[in-house]
C-alpha cells in the first residue's frame, strides 16, 4: 500500500500553515462523515451490534474496500495532512507560541464549544462500504483443514483501518454460516502473535474494552494497561468506551475501577471516566491559563504537601491545547517545567497517570514514541503492552508515521528496526505489517 509523500515540518511533519494540534487530526473526520453522524445520530438508537438504516451506511474515512489495486483487494486510504507538533519544551517538541487573544468574533466566557465526533472505530454503529468478500474467504483458507497459513493472517489483517475491519468481520460471519473471525483466530494461533491479531480484528473501541476490564480483573490493577486506554481521551471516544464496556460486562467501568484503585488515584480516574474535558474547539484565554497556572502550582509548590484534587482537577477536565498552553506558561512563569514538578510531587501510579495526560497532551506522537520504546528497553520486553502500542498506533495512519518519525528524533534509531531486534516469527512480521 503507498502512501503520498511527507510534507516536510517537524518529524517531516506538514508545512506551517496547517492547523495547529489541538483538535483531531486535519482530515480525520471528513464532512460526509460528519453528516452521516449527525443523521445517525438523530434517528432512533440501533441495537448494539447492528449496522445502521441500510439507506444510509456510513462512509469510512478511507477508499471503498474491493475497489481498485492493492493486496487482498484494499485501497490505499486518502491520508489527511499531517498535524502539526506543539510541544512543552522538555519532551522534545518546539514550545507554542505566545497566546493569541480570542479571533475576532468569538464569543465570550460562555462559549458552547462544539463536542468532538467519536473516532473511526468508536461509533459501533459505524462500518465501512464495499465487499469484503475475497479477505473474509482468504481468512477462512488460512485456517481450513490442517495448520495455519499464518502469513496470509498478517497479509490481510494487518491492512484494514476500524470501519473496515467491522465490515470484515460482518462478511466473514455472513459467508461462513455464522462463524466467528476473533474465536476462529483464538482456536488456531498462539501467543502474542495471536493476542496482535485479536486485538486488530476487535477494532479499537472494543480492544480497549478488553484490556479495561484486563487491567482490573485478578490480583493487582495493571497500571500501564489502564493508563494506556483510560488517559487522554476525547469525551466522544470515553463515551463510547463505557457504554461498551457496560455493554459487554454488564456493570460500570467507573464501579470497577473504583473497587480496584486507592483512594487518592480513584479519585483521578473518576474525574478521567466523568468525560467532562473542555472540547478542543474551546477557545483558549491567557487569563484562564494564567489562573491554572497559578493555582497548580499553588497546589504543588507553593505550599506545604500537595492539593492533589486541585492538581487532577485541572489536568483531567482540561483540552489537549489548553494543556498545552499550561504546560508552557508554567516553564515560563516558575523556570520549572510541569512535568519534572509533577515528578517532585507525586510517585506511584498517580505520577505516572498526570505525567501521561500532560505528555500526550502537549506532544501525542512523542509521547507514544517514548511508550513504544519503555515496552522494549531493560531486560526483556513486555511484550502485551508492545503488541497493544503498536496496534493502537496503527488504526491511524497519519499519526503512525508522526510516531515513526518522532522516535527516529528521539533515538536515532527506525522504529520498525527496533522492534525487529526485539520480536521474532510471526509477532515480528505482525508488528511490522502495521507499522508498514
Amino acid at each position: 500500500m503507498s502512501y503520498p509523500p511527507n510534507q516536510g515540518g517537524y518529524y517531516g511533519g506538514p508545512p506551517p500553515n496547517q492547523p495547529p494540534a489541538g483538535g483531531p487530526p486535519p482530515g480525520q473526520y471528513i464532512q460526509h462523515y460528519q453528516q452521516q453522524y449527525q443523521q445517525h445520530q438523530q434517528q432512533q438508537q440501533q441495537p448494539w451490534g447492528q449496522g445502521p438504516p441500510p439507506q444510509q451506511p456510513p462512509q469510512h474515512h478511507g477508499g471503498n474496500w474491493g475497489q481498485g489495486p492493492g493486496p487482498q483487494g484494499f485501497q490505499a486510504p486518502q491520508q489527511p495532512p499531517l498535524s502539526n507538533f506543539q510541544h512543552n519544551p522538555s519532551f522534545g517538541g518546539p514550545p507554542p507560541t505566545q497566546h493569541a487573544p480570542p479571533p475576532q468574533g468569538y464569543p465570550g466566557q460562555g462559549f458552547n464549544a462544539a463536542p468532538s465526533y467519536p473516532s473511526p472505530g468508536y461509533d459501533p454503529n459505524a462500518v465501512a462500504q464495499g465487499d469484503a468478500t475475497r479477505d473474509a474467504d482468504a481468512l477462512r483458507s488460512a485456517m481450513k483443514g490442517f495448520g495455519t497459513d499464518e502469513k496470509a493472517l498478517v497479509a490481510v489483517l494487518s491492512k484494514p483501518d476500524p470501519l473496515q475491519m467491522g465490515l470484515l468481520r460482518q462478511t466473514f460471519s455472513k459467508r461462513h454460516s455464522g462463524r466467528s473471525l476473533e474465536r476462529d483466530v483464538e482456536k488456531e494461533t498462539s501467543g502474542y502473535f495471536k493476542e496482535g491479531l485479536l486485538a486488530l480484528i476487535r477494532g479499537p473501541l472494543m480492544q480497549d474494552v478488553h484490556n479495561a476490564q484486563k487491567s482490573i480483573k485478578g490480583l493487582g490493577t495493571k497500571e500501564s494497561v489502564m493508563n494506556d486506554v483510560l488517559l487522554g481521551r476525547t469525551n466522544a471516544d470515553m463515551r463510547a468506551i463505557k457504554q461498551a464496556y457496560h455493554h459487554t460486562f454488564k456493570h460500570t467501568i467507573e464501579d470497577d475501577v473504583k473497587s480496584d484503585l486507592s483512594l487518592k488515584t480513584e479519585r483521578l480516574f473518576s474525574m478521567v471516566l466523568a468525560a467532562n474535558r473542555a472540547e478542543e474547539s474551546t477557545p483558549i484565554y491567557p487569563q484562564d491559563i494564567d489562573r491554572f497556572v497559578n493555582e497548580l502550582h499553588h497546589g504543588m509548590e507553593g505550599r506545604v504537601g500537595t492539593d492533589q484534587v486541585t492538581v487532577c482537577s485541572i489536568l483531567s477536565s482540561r483540552s489537549d491545547g489548553q494543556i498545552r498552553s499550561i504546560a508552557h506558561a508554567f516553564n515560563t512563569k516558575y523556570h520549572i517545567t510541569l512535568e519534572k514538578t509533577i515528578e517532585n510531587e507525586f510517585s506511584g501510579h498517580m505520577k505516572d497517570a498526570l505525567l501521561l495526560i500532560v505528555q500526550r497532551a502537549c506532544d501525542k506522537a512523542m509521547s507514544d514514541a517514548v511508550q513504544l520504546e519503555d515496552s522494549m528497553k531493560g531486560i526483556g520486553t513486555k511484550d502485551d503492552l508492545l503488541v497493544n502500542r503498536v496496534v493502537r498506533v496503527h488504526w491511524d495512519r497519519s499519526h503512525m508515521d508522526q510516531v515513526k518519525r518522532a522516535y527516529q528524533h528521539r533515538y536515532k534509531k527506525s522504529l520498525i528496526d527496533r522492534i525487529r531486534g526485539e520480536t521474532k516469527g510471526d509477532q515480528e512480521r505482525l508488528l511490522v505489517a502495521c507499522l508498514t
